[in-house]
């Protein structure tokens, strides 16, 4: 059984795979210790074979685990968001967040985002459960799919993506993930009712 500690090194490392950062650096910011406690955490970790000596997942250290993938546009964060992030995030060890482009937010929303691609990242990238967010791929979703491996994607209560469409699409890239459907005790939150509410309250000033 891995410790806390060890697990947020590892979760840590799995994510500055991704994004190509500094590993040390990340976890000195999660964590109360030196870097050479840090070093020392990753030595046990590499002796049971769970760290690799470029400091990268062995494949058991990947499979000790378990990601969970969720997305969306996220163009206003609102409650809904949260609650659904949160119960995702409970879901697994390690959170990856794909937001839409803005072309692909256009095409869902049937308007302009408010907010640029790179806004809407950094935004979700600023939330305490999420642990590495990601822009997404226009032509083909299950790219950052594959990039990630997850074992579970988790859906919001309003997203139209398919079960039966996300498992088969798993399949063609070897991936066996499950699909967990969340759902928000707040039904009626949604960026474009915040936006349209906020328009009406703003031309009746």
């Amino acid at each position: 059984m891995l410790e806390s500690i060890q697990r947020t090194i590892l979760s840590t490392i799995y994510v500055c795979q991704i994004d190509g950062t500094d590993p040390i650096e990340k976890i000195k910011e999660k964590t109360a210790f030196t870097e050479d406690e840090i070093n020392s955490k990753i030595e046990e970790l590499m002796k049971n074979q769970l760290v690799n000596d470029d400091k990268t997942l062995t494949e058991s250290g990947r499979n000790s685990l378990k990601v969970v993938l969720a997305g969306g546009v996220f163009d206003i964060i609102h409650p809904g968001h949260i609650y659904t992030l949160n119960a995702a995030k409970e879901l697994g060890d390690v959170l990856v967040v794909v937001v839409a482009t803005d072309n692909t937010a256009v095409k869902m929303k049937k308007r302009q985002p408010l907010h640029s691609q790179d806004q809407r990242q950094e935004l979700v990238n600023s939330l305490s459960m999420v642990d590495l967010c990601l822009i997404g791929q226009e032509e083909d979703i299950f790219k950052t799919v594959n990039n990630v491996r997850p074992q579970i994607i988790a859906l919001g209560y309003d997203q139209a993506h398919q079960e039966k469409f996300i498992t088969e699409g798993c399949k063609k890239i070897n991936l066996d993930a499950s699909v967990a459907r969340l759902q928000s005790p707040i039904p009626d939150s949604s960026s474009s009712k915040i936006e349209k509410e906020y328009g009406e309250s703003i031309h009746g000033i």
